[in-house]
């Protein structure tokens, strides 16, 4: 019983020490450099459509304020109206203008009077002169101071007659002025359009906008059929944007459904306070399914001049001071500052010290250190 004991304790203790041989072996071999995944930059043009908010607007726009002073007398749409060009939208009365129109007929009619007065005077004067021309062929029947004063006398009522046709030009200007005062109280709409706002009834005073009863327009008027899209494109993304260029767009009222438009005019100026430049597409709006200020998403098409540096967005590491990813080049590490452009499905397009072929770690980090020796393992490509 004892010796079967003593064959079982030498049996453990020979293979206890035969399973703990391999890791003193182990930790006795010198330790490699670490395997890190790593990818190729490639160089291919970038072509990528953003979305980016936009507003519609209408393509003309105005508030309607009477040009002459006056109450409103009848007034024939409200909000939602469809006006035509020149169709008559209110009807204003002023009495002065009545008064001021006989004053002006009276004066034009008192002007004319005195011009035939002058004239007539001014016949008589010149029959006299030429008989007293006449006379005077006979020596002693004609004093000469006589034919001097007759010939002065015509040559003043030139003058006369002259004054007094601009008398008369002067005040039956005045009557056309207040003629077209008075064609002011008619109200007309300037182009086709919709009225969106109606601030009057009847009764009210309204004026000019810098008249009394000015404070708020009588109507405002918008032009829906043709519509402006206000795109703020970024000061990044304005390259390569021209006139022509058709660009589809959504509205939430009509989910599912694309509209276009058409690019018509550029701002060619970045404003200051928002980095964004503004550029205008025409919309066909015949339908008027569309309505002025409301909000979009427009496909806009990006495309660089030439190709760019792609990496994909893993391999791009930040830190508080830097933006960077970590190249492999003859087994060591180092870190490349790049900055960031468009993205293209899983790949970042970057701008730094890099080339096309370059490998760069597929997950950057900033726990790997510039200079470490490393052994690089190529990874699968990111699939688009």
């Amino acid at each position: 019983m004892n010796t079967s004991v003593l064959v079982i304790v030498l049996l453990a203790v020979a293979g206890c020490s035969r399973d703990n041989g391999p890791p003193a072996q182990a930790a006795s071999a010198p330790a490699g450099p670490p395997t890190i995944d790593v990818v190729k930059v490639v160089e291919q043009p970038v072509d990528v459509t953003l979305s980016m908010p936009a507003e519609l607007a209408a393509y003309q726009e105005v508030a309607i304020y009477p040009r002459a002073t006056g109450f409103v007398k009848s007034i024939v749409v409200d909000r939602g109206s469809q006006v035509r060009t020149g169709q008559v939208l209110a009807t204003l009365e002023a009495p002065e203008l009545l008064a001021q129109r006989s004053e002006a007929q009276s004066k034009l009619q008192g002007a004319e009077a005195q011009l035939a007065a002058v004239r007539s005077k001014a016949d008589a004067n010149a029959s006299t002169y030429e008989k007293l021309k006449a006379a005077s062929a006979t020596p002693g029947v004609v004093a000469g101071n006589d034919l001097v004063l007759a010939e002065k006398a015509v040559e003043a009522d030139a003058s006369q007659i002259t004054a007094a046709q601009q008398s008369v030009e002067a005040a039956r200007q005045a009557l056309t002025s207040v003629r077209e005062m008075e064609g002011y109280l008619t109200v007309t709409a300037p182009f086709d359009g919709v009225i969106i706002e109606r601030n009057i009834h009847p009764g009210a005073l309204v004026g000019p906008s810098s008249g009394p009863g000015a404070s708020t327009p009588m109507l405002r008027l918008v032009q829906e059929r043709r519509l402006r899209l206000v795109v703020p494109v970024p000061e990044a993304y304005v390259a390569g944007v021209s006139r022509g260029t058709v660009m589809p767009f959504s509205v939430d009222a009509y989910p599912g459904q694309t509209f276009s438009g058409t690019v018509a005019r550029i701002a060619r100026a970045v404003n200051v306070q928002t980095r964004t430049m503004a550029v205008e597409l025409d919309v066909n709006n015949a339908d008027g399914r569309l309505s002025p200020g409301t909000f979009c998403q427009v496909r806009w098409p990006v495309r660089r001049s030439g190709p760019s540096l792609l990496v994909p967005s893993g391999s791009i590491a930040s830190t508080t001071d830097r933006t960077f990813v970590v190249r492999v080049r003859d087994g060591r590490t180092e870190w490349v500052d790049v900055n960031t452009g468009l993205t293209a499905g899983p790949l970042v397009e970057v701008f730094g010290a890099l080339r096309s072929g370059d490998e760069v770690a597929a997950r950057g980090t900033d726990e790997i250190p510039a200079g470490t020796e490393v052994h690089a393992k190529q990874a699968k490509p990111p699939a688009s």
